[in-house]
This record gives structure tokens, C-alpha cells and sequence, in this order.
């Protein structure tokens, strides 16, 4: 079993991160924060997609004053990505549910004050955002671009609030490379217990997106660092939520939904694999219930796999067996595999609620 490291536990609205709260899942609106109608929709698509919270951009008055409108609009807890302008914090944290900010480029401390009592004021908390290819010159200058420039950033901006009396943070550090990224984390995490938002940013497109991502935040999960997330893509919103819920059920710290064993291709299947094991996929995202099933294409592996799954189909030559917890249950034409297997998943799902 995976033991996470020990953190303070904050709220972002209603959504707990840190301690022992469930690892959240997030991901940002790419459409001008001013465009109400855009944002909402937007933010909808995410809120049915499993998102927890989601982060707006805003650039400017426009955005920042739309924030009201679409707060009256969405359940789903809405974080303000502020860079620079200290009053945009004050405006956003009217509405929204946490701040994301990078104290150290808002300038002089009167400024981070100001933020910091607005965020006090309605018990809001704010996130230390760190990005490699953004370091305050000083970091820079010192340690160029690295994980440790990212650690010592981080370092002094916590502490910036910390002097304030302000504690209600949570921390981001990425790179847009998997080894940086996990460097940084790891290297920060014995120093402060602040829950971590965990990503590789600017990871690119769906593929490879998947596997940085896959890579950098199962390595931290696995190690158990982290208590939010995001997967970057360059690509549709649901696909961030997708590939982030699927980071977390197969490395194995989230219990939600089936895992599907299927063998490879290979000379030795009997029947169309690819076809089956694609139509359960698509009929199966419903379910939420942690259930381990199998779908095999030959008799080599199939049984085996078949006995330690809760539900599996074993095929053989134009047809083949249905089985619950290793016994068989049908024996059946491989046409009518399917549709067996996918009624003794559902009651099985049902019973386990």
C-alpha cells in the first residue's frame, strides 16, 4: 500500500487537498475568462468530465471582473491564475475559491499584503505556482534552470508568506520535462508540509502528454508525493481528466473503476480482440466500482488470467466461456461473449455499492 507523505490539509470551495483527502483532479479553461458563455461551458464540460476544480486564466480587468458571472453560473470550485497585477487577486478573490500566484513576480511586499488579506478575509488559499522556464531573475541568474533554482524559489516564496502569517497554501513545481519536474518535488517535499499540486506542464499533445505525465506524476504518486493534479495537454479538456483519473487508478492510489486485463496482439488470438476489448471499454466507463476484469483472446493465458479476475472472457475457437470469480458461468459463441460478460459486470457493480 502506497503511504503518502504527511501534509496540512486545505480546501479549495468544498473540495479537501492534503491530509488525507482523495488526490484531486483539475484542469484549466482555454477560453478568454471575459467570454462568460465560452468559460461556463467550458467549466461544464470539465464538471461532467470528473474534473474537482478548475483553473480560469486572467490576464486583465475584463477577466477579472467576469469572475462574478461565472461564479454564479458553476458549483465546481474555480481557481484565479494571476501573474504580475496584484489588483486582479483582489478583484478574483471575490469570487473564486482559491488564487494561484507566484509571490515572488507580484513585486513589493505592500502588494503580496494586499492579496494576502483579501485571501484571509474570505479564508481562500492561495497556490505558490513555480514554473521552470519562468524563474525570478535572481534564481536564474544563480542556479539557471534547474530543480534546485525551482526548490529555492518555492523556498522564499512560502516563506514570503509565511512572514505575512499567512499558511493557507498549497505548492506547484513544473518543468516541462519529466526529470526536472520530478526532482523538484521530491527535493522539496522532507522541507515544508503544504500539499503539492503535482504536473508537467507544457507537456504537449494527447500522446505525448500521456506519457510524461504518466511517467513524471506515477513516479511522485507512486513515491507518495502529491494531493492535486493536472495532466497539460495541447488538446481537448476531457482528455485531461481522462488521462489523469487513468494516472491514478493504474498506479494503483486511487480504487475507482475497472481495470482491463487484455493480452497483446499476437499470432495466437482466436477472435476480434481489438473489437471487444474496445466495446467494453466504451460500455464500462460508467462504472465506478473498483472491479479487475478480463478479456483474452486464446487459450494460453486465458483461463489463468480469467481465474484471478472478478469477471472474465476466456475465448477459444468460435467461442468461448464467461467467468465470475474464476467459475465459469456460460459457456457461449464467441457473438455472444460480450454482451454476457457486460450483464455480469453490471450486477456485479451493483452488488458492490
Amino acid at each position: 500500500m502506497i503511504k503518502r507523505y504527511p501534509t496540512k490539509q486545505i480546501y479549495v470551495g468544498s473540495v479537501a487537498v492534503g491530509g488525507d483527502a482523495p488526490i484531486s483532479v483539475q484542469s484549466m479553461t482555454y477560453s478568454r475568462t471575459a467570454d462568460i458563455e465560452a468559460t461556463v461551458e467550458q467549466i461544464n464540460r470539465l464538471h461532467f468530465a470528473g474534473a474537482d476544480m478548475v483553473r480560469v486564466a486572467v490576464p486583465d480587468y475584463e477577466d477579472a471582473n467576469a469572475l462574478k458571472q461565472i461564479r454564479e453560473r458553476t458549483s465546481l470550485p474555480l481557481v484565479a491564475d494571476i501573474h504580475f497585477n496584484y489588483r486582479l487577486a483582489l478583484i478574483a478573490a471575490e469570487s473564486v475559491d482559491c488564487i494561484r500566484i507566484n509571490p515572488g513576480n507580484i513585486g513589493e511586499k505592500e502588494r503580496v499584503k494586499e492579496v494576502v488579506k483579501a485571501c484571509n478575509e474570505r479564508n481562500i488559499p492561495i497556490r505558490i505556482g513555480v514554473n521552470c522556464g519562468s524563474l525570478e531573475k535572481r534564481f536564474e541568474e544563480r542556479y539557471g534552470q534547474t530543480a534546485k533554482g525551482m526548490v529555492e524559489s518555492a523556498l522564499y516564496n512560502i516563506k514570503f508568506l509565511e512572514d505575512l502569517g499567512f499558511t493557507n497554501l498549497k505548492v506547484s513545481l513544473k518543468a516541462s520535462d519529466v526529470e526536472r519536474t520530478v526532482e523538484a518535488y521530491r527535493m522539496l517535499r522532507p522541507m515544508v508540509d503544504y500539499p503539492f499540486h503535482l504536473g508537467v506542464t507544457e507537456a504537449g499533445t494527447v500522446f505525448h502528454a500521456t506519457i510524461k505525465s504518466a511517467i513524471g506524476l506515477g513516479t511522485l504518486l507512486l513515491e507518495g508525493i502529491g494531493d492535486t493534479m493536472r495532466v497539460s495537454i495541447t488538446g481537448e479538456l476531457e482528455k485531461e481528466i481522462e488521462v489523469a483519473r487513468a494516472i491514478l487508478k493504474d498506479s494503483g492510489v486511487a480504487k475507482e473503476g475497472l481495470n482491463i486485463i487484455s493480452c497483446p496482439t499476437c499470432g495466437r488470438i482466436e477472435a476480434d480482440l481489438v473489437k471487444a476489448v474496445a466495446e467494453v471499454e466504451e460500455k464500462t466507463k460508467h462504472i465506478k466500482e473498483p472491479l479487475n476484469v478480463s478479456v483474452m483472446g486464446c487459450v494460453v493465458n486465458a483461463i489463468g488470467e480469467a481465474k484471478s479476475a472478478d469477471v472474465a472472457i476466456a475465448y477459444g475457437k468460435g467461442s468461448g466461456l464467461v467467468m465470475v470469480k474464476g467459475e465459469v458461468v456460460a459457456k457461449l459463441p464467441e457473438n455472444e461473449l460480450v454482451k454476457r460478460f457486460l450483464q455480469e459486470v453490471e450486477k456485479m457493480a451493483e452488488n458492490s455499492e
